[in-house]
């Protein structure tokens, strides 16, 4: 006796603020069977919005990458150089404008923190010099200073730097 099992795609919508009005809307975007959309067959991880962009990982290719989706052309936004085949990309963080890209990633069992400007094309690791582990970046709307935890006192501690890679000196006390 053969079993047959039937398939249903779900359609997933998220669900953003609206602005000023400060009330959620629900967005809802086809379901794209090739991927060429927000939704898929894939698992979307760690979806993150600023302005009109969301950003998630996603294992479209057999890989865990980063992709983008613009909320106004309602299509994909390519970002070359941004993923890796040897790495592990988790928790994507982007600036107001779409143009910086923070996230996570794992490489020979090392965890890092990539900045990546979509304008050059380009990635760096901003946590090369720092001897822990790193995780759940998140970047300023300016795209100027990228938020994480760290293990670099021997707990989870949040560090700050610039875009540079340059640690920030935030003081401990509040004013």
């Amino acid at each position: 006796m053969s079993k047959k099992f039937i398939f249903i795609p779900i359609i997933a919508s998220l669900s953003l603020l609206g602005g000023c009005n400060g009330y959620p809307r629900l967005l809802s975007y086809p379901f794209d069977p090739g991927g060429r959309s927000l939704n898929s067959l894939a698992s979307e991880l760690n979806p993150q919005t600023s302005g009109r962009y969301i950003v998630f990982t996603t294992d479209r290719r057999g890989t865990q990458d980063i992709y983008m989706f613009d909320t106004v052309s309602r299509n994909l936004v390519d970002l070359p150089g941004l993923n890796s085949l040897d790495a592990i990309a988790s928790h994507p963080s982007v600036s107001q404008d779409g143009r910086y890209i923070v996230f996570a990633a794992s490489r020979q069992g090392r965890s890092a923190i990539f900045f990546y400007d979509r304008e050059t094309r380009q990635s760096r690791n901003l946590t090369a010099s720092l001897q822990a582990e790193v995780r759940n970046p998140t970047i300023s709307a300016d795209g100027r200073r990228v938020a994480f935890e760290s293990t670099v006192n021997g707990q989870w501690d949040i560090l700050v730097y610039n875009s540079n890679g340059e640690p920030l000196n935030i003081p401990q006390e509040p004013r």
